[in-house]
C-alpha cells in the first residue's frame, strides 16, 4: 500500500497502541495483546505499521518471558518488512504466534470500516 494509507491509518493505529500501552500500565497483559493485534489488523497494509506492530509484539513476548511468541515474532518481522510492500499479506490476520502468519482472518465491521476510510483517503 502506499504512503497515504500509512499517514492515513496512523492516527487509528496509535490509538490502539496507545490502549495497550495502558493496559499494560494495570498489568492486563492479554487486554494488551489484544490492542497489538488490532494495531496490527489496522496496519499491516502499511510496511511501516506492520514491521512497527510486529516489533511491539517480540517486546510483549520478552517482557512475559513467552518464547513462542519471540520466535514466532521474529519471523513475522522478517516477513512484514519484505512482503508488505508487495502486497504479500494475509487480510484480517491478528499477527500473533498463536496463528498461521498465512492464515487470512474475518476482519471486524468497526475495523474494516476504519481500513476502508484510510484506503479512500478519508
Amino acid at each position: 500500500m502506499n504512503k497515504r494509507f500509512s499517514s492515513n491509518i496512523a492516527p487509528f493505529v496509535e490509538q490502539e497502541l496507545a490502549a495497550a500501552r495502558r493496559a499494560s500500565a494495570v498489568n492486563d497483559t492479554q487486554q494488551a495483546f489484544a490492542h497489538l493485534e488490532r494495531a496490527h489488523v489496522l496496519g499491516q497494509e502499511s510496511t511501516y505499521w506492520h514491521v512497527k506492530v510486529h516489533c511491539l509484539m517480540l517486546l510483549w513476548a520478552f517482557r512475559h518471558r513467552s518464547v513462542r511468541e519471540a520466535r514466532g515474532q521474529v519471523f513475522r518481522i522478517i516477513g512484514a518488512a519484505t512482503k508488505t510492500a508487495f502486497g504479500w499479506v494475509p487480510q484480517g490476520n491478528t499477527g500473533g504466534a498463536n496463528v498461521s502468519p498465512f492464515r487470512k482472518m474475518p476482519i471486524a465491521p468497526e475495523l474494516a470500516e476504519v481500513i476502508q476510510k484510510a484506503r479512500a483517503g478519508l
